[in-house]
């Protein structure tokens, strides 16, 4: 798994799945417990393991009273 570190905010935030349209849903209410749970994409600069500052498109997943969750970088623009 690559570790990175998101610099500032994240832009052009776009819902991508709500509740029963994300595939993950039910590891994510083991795990977190149950909410109102939305997968979301942005993009970010981000620092990455080796010190390199890039833009790159992040997904996460959100519900309100958790927060983000298991974000991750899915493309470099």
């Amino acid at each position: 798994m690559r570790h990175f570190e998101v610099i500032g905010e994240i832009r052009n935030i776009e819902t991508i799945a709500i509740g029963h349209g994300i595939r993950d849903l039910v590891i994510l209410e083991k795990r977190f417990g149950k909410a109102n749970w939305r997968k979301l994409k942005g993009f970010a600069t981000v620092r990455l393991e080796d010190g390199t500052v890039t833009e790159a498109e992040v997904h996460w997943y959100e519900a309100h009273g958790i927060g983000k969750r298991w974000i991750k970088i899915k493309r470099y623009p």
